[in-house]
């Protein structure tokens, strides 16, 4: 019987391509808002576009909140994408400070617009951008472990991620003057700032690679 995989709706965000990226490497996904399909799935995903504080009050307005902590604290593979990377942590500087699901403790940063030499830096980031390896043993547990150190993903964001453990970063992207993590490793979750669904074949290697690695196909 093939695994059940759950694309999380809180109504925000382009979940569709996700779900076509996901059913093209063979896997049963469902889009749903149902508490009991997140509780009861084999795996859960998690992407977005869009405002952190919009987001996170969708999440606990229809009552998604509590289910998907739940189901991060199950052990089973948890995938987050873009905005559904940074909803993981503490709180965000979006209209001053936003409390996120604080599931992973580390702050959510606006990109400034404005680098060191006071030039200006177009945000939100769109655009093709490098993911560099972070030299750790992660990388090779990891869905990124035959993915090119330096490989280019597509971005969509005008925030990014400091997490308070720095072990957990498996990839780092520069934009303006700021050095960031732009994937993480930590348990059962694995999430990415970039879109692998808009990324081309090494962006559905990595849907891929997270599959196998977790027993989903």
């Amino acid at each position: 019987m093939s695994k059940k995989i759950i694309i999380v709706d809180y109504q925000l965000g382009n979940l569709f391509s996700v779900k076509q990226a996901l059913i093209n490497i063979g896997l049963n996904v469902q889009i749903s808002l149902d508490p009991n399909d997140i509780l009861d799935a084999d795996a859960i995903v998690l992407p977005g576009v869009g405002a952190f504080k919009d987001a996170m009050e969708n999440l606990n307005k229809l009552g998604l909140a509590g289910p998907i902590k739940d189901f991060v604290n199950s052990g089973k593979p948890f995938l987050g994408i873009c905005l559904g990377l940074q909803l993981l942590f503490s709180d965000s500087e979006e209209f001053g400070s936003s409390e996120g699901l604080n599931i992973i403790p580390g702050k959510v940063k606006r990109f400034s617009n404005r680098n060191k030499s006071g030039d200006m830096v177009k945000v939100p980031q769109i655009a093709w951008n490098t993911i560099n390896k972070v030299v750790n043993e992660k990388w090779e547990k990891s869905p990124l472990i035959d993915v090119e150190d330096g490989e280019d993903m597509y971005f969509v964001h005008s925030f990014y991620i400091e997490p308070v453990d720095s072990t957990i970063v498996l990839t780092k992207t520069s934009y303006g003057d700021i050095l960031y993590a732009s994937s993480i490793l930590k348990d059962n979750i694995f999430a990415c700032q970039f879109h692998p669904e808009k990324s081309a074949g090494e962006g559905l290697k990595i849907y891929r690679n997270w599959a196998k690695s977790n027993n989903l196909i």
